[in-house]
């Protein structure tokens, strides 16, 4: 398989190309960037590991050679500047987007090729992707709150002294402020979570806060999140490339799923080797049911706004 990494030279790119790698999950992994520099940096480096993961082939190199790639992985984005508006980043970022997507089409791409959206909004640059590229709708999906849900379950073990992988719990919706923990169906070792020691309402909202301010708190302390999006971006190209018919909350157009419809959010989704392959809507709490509404009628409202 071969996997393209558009903006491989910055940290969340460079990240998920490094646990790609790792994994050995693509035989040939390509990185652009703007900055060719970065991407021939960050491609070297990686390079020069790949005696120890698999002997990988691995490069830097652009739109024309990336249109025989299986998976496009988009991570390229803009920061907000000071004062600018949320509004006012998302539509820059849009703007960049667009301008990707463009880039792309011109070189082309193979009709089976999917498109994995990281950079942010992503749920608003999943549904706009969807409507832009020649493809099934099932090969445009997004990171959504894959990383949430990555956070959510570590931050839960960590505070009741589990290993994070007996943690099984999910982050619903929007990658944003209006995201939905799922306790109805969290779990310990296979365990409903609710009854146990040390969960309480206080306990779960204190959890759910700390996700909520997760990204935030790594900016401040290290400039930006890295390693854990990595590995949940290569989570979801994993379960592509080998067909693992994995249960994700990735972010991809709604058709009918809980009653959402023209928005791209976060359900729980199965994925496999092409692409979305199902929804799975499992019961939830009213309240749960109630803020995966709400999530959806904020991204829609955002994007009415979008330029």
């Amino acid at each position: 398989m071969k996997v393209t990494i558009i903006g491989g030279g910055g940290r969340v790119g460079s990240n998920a190309a490094f646990a790609i790698q790792c994994g050995g999950i693509a035989s040939e992994i390509q990185i652009t960037d703007v900055n060719r520099d970065m991407a021939e940096g960050e491609a070297l480096d990686l390079l020069h590991g790949a005696s120890s993961t698999g002997g990988q082939r691995i490069y830097a190199g652009d739109y024309e050679r990336a249109k025989d790639s299986d998976v496009f992985v988009i991570t390229a984005g803009l920061r907000r500047k000071p004062d600018e508006s949320r509004l006012d980043l998302i539509n820059r970022n849009v703007s960049l987007f667009k301008g990707i997507l463009q880039s792309i089409q011109q070189a082309g791409y193979k009709p089976c090729a999917h498109f994995f959206i990281v950079s942010n909004p992503v749920d608003i640059l999943t549904q706009l992707a969807a409507a832009s590229l020649d493809v099934p709708t099932q090969q445009v999906y997004g990171l959504g709150t894959m990383l949430d849900t990555a956070r959510f379950r570590s931050l839960i073990a960590n505070e009741l002294g589990y290993a994070a992988d007996q943690v099984k719990a999910l982050i619903l919706g929007e990658h944003g402020d209006s995201m939905v923990p799922i306790w109805s169906s969290a779990t310990i070792g296979g365990l409903p979570m609710q009854g146990m020691d040390g969960v309480n309402p206080g306990f779960q909202n204190a959890i759910f806060q700390r996700t909520k301010t997760s990204g935030a708190e790594v900016i401040k302390r290290k400039g930006g999140a890295g390693w854990a999006v990595g590995v949940t971006i290569a989570e979801v190209v994993q379960a592509v490339a080998l067909d693992k018919q994995f249960m994700l909350p990735v972010s991809s157009p709604q058709s009918g799923c809980y009653g959402l419809r023209d928005v791209s959010i976060s359900v729980p989704t199965i994925m496999g080797r092409k692409g979305v392959l199902g929804h799975r809507e499992i019961k939830l709490w009213p309240k749960e049911e109630q803020g995966l509404q709400a999530s959806a009628n904020s991204l829609k409202s955002i994007l009415r706004q979008v330029g």
